[in-house]
């Protein structure tokens, strides 16, 4: 008879490789490790596969969906200007639906009942990884080692040596790190004191925006608010990523040193590095402004804000996430064209724009000769425009004089 089995999100990292002997010894079940590939760079993934097997597992996949959470992740936050609390580019929270996917995945293929993964009971993933899982398949249990059973890192280590398990348990940084394609989240150890300045050593995508250097301007053509094209040669969804990354980080773009409101009810201090996110955020609301008419911009902003929020939230699965996403999809018909700009000293800042598609009439706009504006027409716009407000002032005004 079969055994119960349980899906493990593996990371590669102390934790998640003692709770593949600890999960199979405390459940009786087998482990099945699965490792997803978003772009987090590292060690080899195909030692991270061999690691979970020395561990115990038995079996390990290791999924290449850098493209998949480029296309299916990263494109709808662009589209979406998504930026919690107008600034966090969701760096982690854009990632963990994805792996929820990939564990629902292995889960059915491999019969497995249980999915478990290495999250605390302080943070915002928890939340993402249980609720995603339930709304994929509910019938599925979770368990948490580290919130559940108190799983401390010196535990954790107790294990390891115990048991001989392949994995260097000496390092240990005073920061926790997670990182994708996206972008780059550091937190705790000096960073929790909220007075304390960020250091250089914190950060890996981005470089010094205080160096002298000289100025990058890159062109980054969009269709349907995709990026495809960086200076004119095509890009998919991934590279348009990995190009920016490069060469807005060379310039110090992308740095957020912010206070966040988690979804738990604690505020956290959270250093980000996302400078091809944050590159192309800004360039495709540039074009928006460009080609989105003015009642469903205006419109959108809210959607955006709130598109964010449930992203951030963990309920990527919703039906309000979902309905959200068919209007930003409807609203981005339109917003194709090319947007120039100067990457310099930690800012990406736009210089020109164009698009066949533009709403921008240089005619109507113009003060110069060729003006097609009916200045006439102003006058009696503004008497009906104004009118409800006047008559409401008016009447105010003579209550208060009775």
């Amino acid at each position: 008879m079969m055994s119960d089995r349980v899906v493990l999100a593996y990371s590669g990292g102390l934790d998640t490789s003692v709770a593949i002997g600890w999960l199979g010894q405390e459940t009786g079940a087998e482990v099945i490790a699965v490792a997803v590939d978003v772009g987090q760079g590292g060690e080899d993934m195909d030692v991270v596969r061999e690691r979970a097997l020395a561990c115990g597992a038995v079996e390990s996949i290791v999924v290449d969906a850098k493209d998949e959470f480029a296309e299916d992740y990263c494109l709808p936050a662009v589209r979406a200007n998504a930026l919690y609390q107008d600034r966090y580019p969701l760096v982690s929270a854009l990632s963990r639906p994805l792996i929820v996917k990939h564990l629902v995945e292995a889960a059915t293929y491999h019969g497995a009942n249980v999915v478990s993964h290495g999250c605390t009971g302080k943070g915002n993933d928890q939340v993402r990884f249980e609720v995603g899982t339930k709304s994929l398949a509910p019938h599925l249990t979770v368990i948490a080692p580290v919130r559940d059973y108190a799983w401390t890192r010196e535990k954790a280590i107790a294990y390891a040596e115990e048991h001989d398990l392949p994995i260097d348990v000496t390092k240990k940084s005073p920061y926790s790190i997670d990182q994708n394609v996206w972008g780059r989240a550091v937190e705790t150890g000096f960073l929790e004191d909220i007075w304390n300045g960020p250091i250089e050593d914190l950060y890996s995508y981005t470089s010094d925006p205080a160096q002298q250097r000289d100025a990058d301007e890159v062109v980054i053509g969009f269709e349907s608010g995709a990026p495809v094209a960086i200076d004119g040669k095509p890009v998919t969804m991934l590279q348009a990523i990995q190009q920016l990354n490069e060469r807005a980080g060379a310039q110090g773009i992308g740095r957020i040193d912010m206070v966040e409101d988690r979804l738990v009810g604690i505020k956290s201090r959270e250093i980000y590095e996302a400078p091809g996110a944050m590159a192309l955020i800004a360039a495709h609301m540039e074009l928006e402004n460009v080609t989105v008419e003015r009642e469903l911009a205006r419109f959108k902003r809210g959607v955006d804000q709130r598109w964010g929020e449930l992203a951030y939230d963990g309920l990527w699965f919703s039906p309000l996430k979902q309905t959200l996403d068919a209007f930003v999809n409807k609203s981005q018909e339109a917003v194709t064209g090319e947007v120039r700009m100067t990457l310099h000293a930690g800012k990406a800042t736009v210089t020109g724009r164009r698009s066949a598609t533009s709403l921008y009439d240089f005619n109507l706009a113009t003060y110069d000769e060729g003006d097609t504006f009916d200045q006439s027409m102003a006058k009696g716009f503004i008497e009906i425009f104004g009118m409800s407000s006047t008559l409401a002032n008016k009447r105010d005004q003579a209550l208060v004089g009775e």
